[in-house]
């Protein structure tokens, strides 16, 4: 089954609409779609679905999308959810009158000591200075806390696939904070993988970060993918997709490269 399951649309901070995202992968030759717009209920970052009403919203509209296609792809609803400990969680319970079909955790903020919440993806300058601000300007004690924040998360949380769990690694090629190969850092996503095969949850290997232009690899890196593999957890193969043009980015390169598996909502 060709497919993609983490898919952005102008529902969050995507660039194309739903339809325009469908004729995309159409054309692409795909046999199935899944749409998982940011929601975080009720933390409001300006990207994500911040309420029940516009999320009711959201899955309607992919519902009306998925019956206009339904005799040339199979298009799914689902949703990419943030964790934030003490405000918003991707937790099943939490989305239950939306009907989802799947949901994916994920963090794209990490609660700082002071309890500042500090963006790991949106720029490297933002970033920085969320270390120096609210980390004591150390990019291990950040990392630690993102591993810690993303174990907690498997661990408590009722949802079917981890999102990009090493996202800390977005500006390291380009703008590097930390040592990717340190001892440290190594036992992080070893003991971190202990946690997401323990939880039982799929991983996806995303290759959202290749069509962006800040790596040359997907999430989670190669030593990561190792670790979970290690461990008999489960892969798919997502691209999350932001536009029409990144919706298979590298699958060319990642298609034959792990042992995927067909999710159950498929």
């Amino acid at each position: 089954m060709k497919a993609n399951f983490h898919t952005h649309s102008t529902w969050c901070d995507g660039k194309n609409t739903p339809d325009e995202m469908v004729r995309a992968t159409i054309a692409k030759g795909f046999d199935a779609l899944g749409f998982s717009s940011h929601v975080a209920v009720p933390f409001d970052d300006g990207c994500a679905i911040s309420t029940m009403a516009k999320a009711r919203a959201y899955v309607v509209d992919i519902r009306r999308v998925a019956a206009a296609h339904a005799d040339r792809i199979r298009v799914l609803c689902g949703a990419e959810a943030d964790y934030v400990p003490g405000v918003t969680a991707p937790e099943r319970t939490r989305y239950a009158e939306l009907g989802l079909d799947y949901l994916i955790g994920s963090i794209h903020y990490v609660k700082a000591p002071d309890g500042a919440l500090v963006s790991v993806d949106h720029t490297p300058q933002i970033l920085a200075d969320g270390i120096a601000a609210h980390f004591g300007g150390s990019a291990e004690a950040y990392v630690r806390a993102y591993f810690a924040q993303e174990r907690d998360m498997v661990a408590t949380c009722d949802f079917d696939v981890v999102g990009h769990p090493d996202l800390v690694r977005k500006f390291n090629a380009k703008h590097p904070i930390f040592d990717e190969t340190a001892a440290w850092y190594r036992d992080e996503i070893e003991r971190t993988a202990e946690a997401i095969a323990a939880s039982g949850k799929i991983v996806e290997v995303n290759t959202g970060a290749i069509a962006r232009g800040w790596l040359n690899d997907a999430y989670p890196s190669p030593a990561f993918r190792a670790a979970l593999r290690a461990r008999g957890v489960r892969f798919i193969l997502s691209s999350d997709a932001h536009t029409t043009d990144g919706i298979d980015a590298a699958f060319d390169r990642f298609a034959d490269a792990e042992e995927y598996v067909v999710p159950p909502w498929a």
